[in-house]
């Protein structure tokens, strides 16, 4: 559970948009969605080699 301490006088807004920043950067609903149905070490393997291949084929075509 992420907790965010607000300070008094503190806008509202503010501390919410401190909250949706700690929520992405620890990546909290990644590991969410990613708990919601179990996958295969294999599976997982072949998915990052495939997001590895697409990442290398971008940059090398970015790069030309």
């Amino acid at each position: 559970m992420l907790i965010i301490k607000i300070v008094p006088g503190e806008n509202i807004e503010r501390a919410l948009k401190r909250y949706r920043n700690k929520v992405r950067n620890t990546q909290q609903l990644k590991r969410i969605r990613d708990n919601k149905e179990f996958t295969k070490k294999s599976e997982e393997k072949r998915e990052n080699l495939k997001k590895a291949i697409h990442r290398k084929e971008y940059l090398k075509k970015n790069e030309e």
